[in-house]
């Protein structure tokens, strides 16, 4: 009897390694990329670097270490791929841009984050342009890249008039269309030109049009007193 009481806590011990054990093999199951993951991580790091129609399913495929029919499992072909993977791309910058206004306080502060939240990622050295404007340079009329571009192009305009709406202007819709323009060609002079400053100065420029646009409601006799000043 005594050494059967001195066996025990022996026992518990190796049981509770056991599911220790057990327990940290099936955390370790759950953390590993499902077979989608790995091929959306491939299509995102592909696609975008080297462009949509220049890397083949095989690449992608290859590329995620996965069985040919993991692709036909997960998606209906290489469009529903792209489609998943600019999606991904939408959400991915939305957040950013969301998580960057809030911490603004303010309407017209709000606006200038967003430039922020572009020179954040202007200066990134995986930067390559904007994953939209670099798909619908190479898709065909009916390609889901021209649908995904529009779903994007919609969420940048009424990301604006949101924010613009927030202030006490004459026509802020207007100025929500001259910011989508100070955002287009931030983009395009980062890529183009290969330099993050763009960001800053669409954002001077930004501070410029907002500060017009509140000084036009102000009473005519005012607005004329400062423009003598």
């Amino acid at each position: 009897m005594v050494e059967h009481s001195r066996s025990r806590p022996d026992a518990l011990i190796n049981l509770d390694r056991s599911v220790c054990y057990n327990r940290g093999m099936v955390a370790k199951l759950e953390k590993k990329p499902s077979p989608r993951q790995r091929l959306l991580a491939a299509a995102d790091e592909l696609f975008y670097n080297e462009g949509i129609h220049a890397v083949g399913i095989d690449r992608v495929i290859e590329r995620a270490g996965v069985a040919r029919g993991s692709l036909y499992y997960n998606f209906s072909g290489k469009d529903d791929l792209i489609k998943e993977y600019l999606l991904g791309r939408h959400a991915s910058w939305t957040g950013r841009v969301d998580e960057q206004v809030a911490k603004a306080n303010g309407p017209a502060e709000k606006i200038l984050a967003v430039f922020d939240a572009l020179g954040a990622l202007f200066v990134e050295p995986s930067y390559r342009g904007c994953a939209f404007v670099n798909a619908i340079a190479e898709a065909p009329v009916d390609g889901p890249e021209i649908r995904a571009a529009a779903h994007f192009r919609s969420w940048l305009h009424e990301l604006f008039g949101n924010l613009t709406a927030e202030l006490p202007v004459h026509n802020p819709q207007e100025l929500a269309d001259q910011l989508v323009i100070l955002y287009d060609g931030a983009v395009a002079g980062a890529q183009m030109d290969n330099s993050p400053k763009t960001a800053a100065t669409a954002k001077t420029v930004a501070s410029i049009i907002i500060g017009a646009s509140l000084g036009r409601d102000l009473p005519e006799l005012e607005r004329l007193q400062l423009t003598a000043d």
